[in-house]
């Protein structure tokens, strides 16, 4: 396999890095929400947390050596690897904080990029369409497109977003609460570098 020392070395890198941000977080305060960023200073990489109305979004940066290793170690063709590393992808942490019922739906979140211009988030559904035509049949890691929580739920996948290394953007997302819409932006968002100082 091309990928194999380095990649599965980085991957266990990162595993280890992706759990650890779960738990270590600097708070600061936006206008809607409390927003905490944590930088791991091991790797530089960096976690953004929201905790809003009844709901709470955690972005972790994932570089593409990790998700490399991710669909090969599943016998992804190796095109089919590298499409998905091209995408600037967070591993994604939604927890129902409320004492409802919530809800979310990804085809109704989207990004914005530095220009103003807005684009959809890419469905899980969407890669597993493309997926399907490419032979293959793997469906975990993705965040789900449905989201039905009820109190204390919390769901985990990643979200894909179509940009460059360490592009910046604002992801727009929403939920329901009882069948209330509710909305939240995250700025300045950042995707991962190519890989990790010191990790090549």
């Amino acid at each position: 396999m091309v990928y194999s020392k380095t990649i599965m070395t980085g991957r266990a890198i990162i595993m280890i890095i992706f759990f650890l941000n779960m738990s270590l977080i600097n708070m600061t305060t936006a206008a809607a929400s409390t927003v905490s960023i944590h930088k791991n200073e091991t790797t530089g990489l960096l976690t953004w947390t929201a905790k809003d109305t009844g709901f709470s979004i955690e972005l972790i940066q994932l570089i593409p050596d990790f998700i490399r290793a991710i669909y090969a170690k599943h016998n992804f063709p190796a095109e089919e690897v590298e499409r998905a590393a091209s995408y600037c992808i967070f591993g994604t942490i939604l927890k129902n904080t409320s004492e409802q019922h919530l809800s979310y739906r990804v085809k109704d979140w989207s990004y914005r990029t530095k220009d103003g211009t807005v684009y959809s988030v890419k469905t899980k559904t969407e890669w597993l369409e493309e997926w399907k035509k490419a032979g293959i049949l793997f469906s975990w890691t993705l965040l789900p497109d449905v989201g039905e929580f009820a109190v204390g739920d919390w769901q985990q996948g990643f979200t894909t977003i179509k940009l460059a290394r360490e592009s910046e953007f604002d992801l727009i997302y929403s939920w329901q609460l009882d069948g209330v819409t509710h909305t939240g932006v995250l700025k300045n968002l950042k995707c991962a570098p190519e890989s990790l100082p010191g990790f090549e």
